[in-house]
């Protein structure tokens, strides 16, 4: 209340003392109704705990230049707008930035104002410090207004020096002594010591009028107060539209401006307490607090930095340290004025002084010990030299737009892309017979395979062509998988039509697999590439990263294969690995006996998971995929099975229930062999059991080292 309400009464006078000798009582008035109702409501329904509101400095500028402009002799109707009509004026702007901030926090704005980054927040809080410390040094030194005779000692007067000192010894003093008194009220005692000593001294510091070393009288405007109001009730109702339209403009300026001072407080508070605020709602509350001030004739205002640094140092916790404050300046205006006219101003400035100090990120200075940190330490610099060259809202605006260039900054030296895998060490869920795998592995040198990840724009092109240009120069195949990336701009589309065309010279293909329908930001992404014309004869989307690798795979066997195993005829038992190593007709019939043969159709179930079966079984043509079901109703690929091939060999083994689904894919013909018929052959002829299982535990074995080096493969990437 002590730091509100006289910077309160000094923004009322800025703006009112313009109107001539009445207008500085009405700016009393109105500087004392802000801080009141201000301090009354917007901490009752506000969202940031400690915080305390009041008329602060970008109202006072933009209502002073908005009442020189009214005043002006070219202004339009100059000499129809009095005094009275001006302050009417004032108040319907004040009220509504309030109308506006209102809508800013219902719409939800506010949040926008948490993703300020750290730097931004740190250089700020830093710039408030000088800010503050500037301000107040003058004021501890007793002279008049701004720095001139700072480093004149001779200019100093003795009596603000030692009020200033005594009250930054007793709160740098207090919390040896006591913790159950703030450490501020510690201090100002001390200063009141202080001056009560200097008074004793200088029989000159007895005096309260014309008295430079206190507040002075705050009761100057009491007798208008009422008066005052009357005369805005009745502006209300002389008010026109057009009134309207010549305020609109300024009204939104104020309403921008105070929302982004509440918010930058916010943020700092935050960052003091390791708190988290309620933007939205904070931003309600100041806009009914706001219009409640300019309804009864006050000054409009924000969460202040000052006082609610002041309010956290003394021990603030919660909302109603903020009512309290808005309750205090009443009383104190109507009951206790004589009494805080005797404050010692340059006591206010040393605690002033304190606050400022302890607010200055001094850590930040340890930035400049490496080279990855200095532009962070730049950031932090730019921000608080804006802010004590300008003005703290075009810091936080400079503040902004270095925040942007950190982020290009990140998005450049991080890679977009997650995983890359060459040299055919990746490989579709398709399993695939020997021969075919041993084709896959001597061409692997021809697929390379991409995860990209993040924002494929134009700071992040010149990155992704460095990391495969390498690959380009001899692979065939570029599968990029696009389920982690988040937005893609002409710039990134022009690169990858790069590719595809250093792909079709070599009769390549650019594959696209888990292409997102939608960005982040909304955009179709397939029309967007089809827009820019990437989507070309060479280039290939697909759902899944399997399907794209199993197409590809599919391409490299028919070109490497004289007969690759596709939609030739059915084959016979004796085809298969299993049964290769028998070469007797008996043992044959032997396993002939045992299988029964299956047809499905395509998208025809084989089995579901949870059946109990014993059955193995062997793909004659067609392809089987075997799928997990999940809660949600969806599914997960596990393997794809094609012609030649053997799947089902887990109940066959432990006779128990099926753990997965099997579906054909495509019309499928298929060998049954059930373990009961087979056991009971086994019985008869004992080696052709032993032959079969050792195939199977080979087969099986095979499986497993190549789900070894695809699990290490990626590992590797």
């Amino acid at each position: 209340m002590l730091v509100a309400l006289p910077s309160s009464i000094a923004y009322g006078i800025a703006v009112f003392g313009r109107l001539g000798p009445e207008g500085v009582a009405q700016g009393v008035s109105a500087g004392i109704i802000g801080a009141g109702v201000l301090g009354l409501l917007a901490p009752w329904l506000g969202g940031a705990p400690r915080l305390i509101s009041a008329p602060c400095a970008p109202a006072a500028a933009m209502l002073a230049a908005l009442t020189s402009e009214l005043l002006a002799p070219g202004h339009n109707e100059a000499e129809a707008i009095g005094p009275a009509r001006v302050v009417v004026l004032l108040m319907l702007v004040a009220a509504l930035a309030g109308v506006i901030q209102l809508g800013l926090g219902a719409v939800g704005i506010g949040r926008l104002i948490k993703y300020i980054p750290f730097p931004v927040v740190s250089g700020y809080l830093s710039g408030v410090a000088v800010l503050i410390f500037a301000g107040q040094v003058p004021k501890v030194l007793g002279l008049p207004a701004g720095w001139e005779g700072v480093f004149s000692p001779a200019h100093w007067q003795t009596a603000a020096v030692a009020i200033g000192v005594a009250t930054i010894a007793s709160v740098l003093v207090a919390p040896r002594i006591t913790k159950a008194v703030p450490a501020a009220i510690i201090g100002l005692l001390g200063g009141l010591i202080a001056f009560g000593v200097c008074a004793w001294i200088d029989p000159a510091l007895r005096q309260l009028e014309h008295n430079p070393l206190v507040i002075g009288r705050l009761n100057d405007g009491t007798a208008g107060l009422g008066r005052a109001m009357g005369t805005i009730g009745t502006g209300w109702a002389a008010l026109h539209w057009s009134d309207f339209e010549r305020v609109w403009m300024p009204a939104l300026t104020l309403a921008i401006l105070l929302s982004v001072d509440t918010l930058k407080t916010c943020v700092v508070l935050d960052a003091l307490t390791l708190g988290r605020h309620n933007s939205n709602r904070e931003l309600i509350a100041q806009g009914v607090g706001n219009l409640a001030s300019a309804l009864c004739g006050g000054m409009p205002g924000a969460g202040t930095m000052g006082a609610t640094l002041v309010n956290r140092e003394s021990g603030g916790t919660t909302r109603f340290s903020g009512i309290c404050e808005g309750a205090w300046v009443i009383v104190a205006f109507l009951a206790l004025g004589g009494g805080i006219a005797w404050v010692p101003v340059p006591a206010l400035a040393g605690l002033l002084l304190v606050v400022a100090a302890r607010m200055f990120e001094w850590r930040n200075f340890g930035l400049l010990r490496q080279r990855s940190t200095l532009l962070d330490f730049g950031v932090i610099a730019a921000v608080i030299v804006v802010a004590v060259t300008a003005n703290l809202i075009a810091a936080a605006g400079a503040g902004l737009g270095l925040a942007i260039l950190l982020f290009i900054r990140e998005q450049i030296h991080g890679s977009v892309i997650r995983r890359r895998i060459s040299d055919g060490r990746l490989a579709s869920k398709q399993h695939r017979l020997p021969a075919e795998q041993a084709v896959l592995e001597r061409c692997g040198g021809q697929i390379t395979v991409c995860e990209l990840q993040g924002s494929l724009f134009f700071g992040t092109t010149d990155q992704l062509l460095t990391e495969l240009d390498a690959d380009l120069k001899h692979c065939r195949y570029l599968l990029l998988d696009w389920r982690r990336v988040t937005s893609v701009d002409f710039t990134a589309a022009h690169l990858l039509e790069r590719f595809e065309a250093v792909l079709k010279k070599r009769d390549g293909f650019l594959v696209f697999s888990r292409l997102p329908r939608r960005l982040s930001t909304g955009r179709d992404l397939r029309g967007y590439l089809e827009q820019v014309g990437l989507l070309r004869e060479n280039v290939r989307l697909f759902e899944s990263l399997d399907d794209a690798l199993q197409w590809v795979e599919d391409r490299i066997l028919t070109e490497n294969l004289p007969v690759h195993p596709g939609n030739e005829a059915s084959l016979t038992l004796c085809d298969f690995d299993l049964l290769h190593q028998f070469s007797g007709c008996a043992e044959r019939e032997a396993v002939e006996r045992c299988v029964r043969e299956r047809n499905l159709a395509a998208g025809e179930w084989v089995f579901r998971a949870g059946e109990r079966a014993d059955e193995l079984f062997l793909i004659r043509r067609g392809v089987v995929r075997i799928v997990l079901p999940l809660r949600d109703g969806g599914h997960h690929n596990l393997a794809s099975y094609g012609r030649g091939n053997f799947f089902g060999e887990v109940a066959f083994l432990d006779g128990g229930t099926r753990t997965a689904d099997a579906l054909a894919t495509e019309p499928t013909d298929l060998f049954v062999l059930s373990r009961a018929r087979f056991d009971a052959m086994a019985l008869g002829q004992p080696a052709v059991g032993l032959g079969v299982f050792t195939e199977l535990a080979r087969a099986l074995a095979l499986r497993l080292r190549r789900s070894d080096a695809e699990i290490r493969a990626l590992y590797d990437a």
